[in-house]
């Protein structure tokens, strides 16, 4: 019992000398800070105005130079991905057409959204392309059954005469 009451008395005057030395770290902030800024001279004043408009006026090169080499990298990575996408299949070979997913209704996926403007442009469109093509389909199959109909019943009819 008395080593958990030295425990607790040592934790005491552990956190009373961190607010110590948290204070004092506060005041000789406060008090270089102020030093520095009276006591600055023309000399120092024209330094530190010329330093702060040399990184206002360099910054915007900066960023333009991270943006060029951000883009090389995702135009190097998008380019990756293309190849990869270039293999034509089989089917795609032999005509099969294949009617694209409603991708656009579900969440796009992180990586997606990166590469992506604020403006979906032509969602409408792969929307109004995708249900055309569905259309086609549907009447391409209609219309095959209605031959297969027909056909069927001239088979009856050749039995029935």
């Amino acid at each position: 019992m008395s080593e958990l009451q030295d425990l607790v008395a040592h934790l005491g005057e552990s956190v009373q000398q961190l607010a110590g030395l948290v204070g004092m770290a506060g005041q000789r902030f406060t008090t270089n800070l102020t030093a520095s800024f009276t006591t600055m001279t023309l000399k120092h004043w024209i330094r530190l105005v010329m330093i702060v408009g040399t990184y206002l006026l360099v910054r915007p090169y900066i960023i333009k130079l991270g943006a060029k080499h951000q883009e090389k990298q995702f135009e190097k990575a998008h380019a990756e991905e293309e190849e990869a996408q270039a293999k034509i299949s089989p089917n795609q070979l032999r005509g099969q057409v294949d009617v694209p997913d409603d991708s656009d209704d579900e969440l796009p996926e992180p990586e997606a959204t990166a590469a992506s403007t604020a403006a979906d442009w032509g969602k409408k469109a792969r929307k109004r392309q995708r249900n055309m093509i569905k259309k086609l389909i549907d009447a391409e199959e209609k219309r095959l059954q209605e031959l297969q109909e027909d056909e069927e019943d001239k088979d009856i009819e050749q039995y029935l005469t």
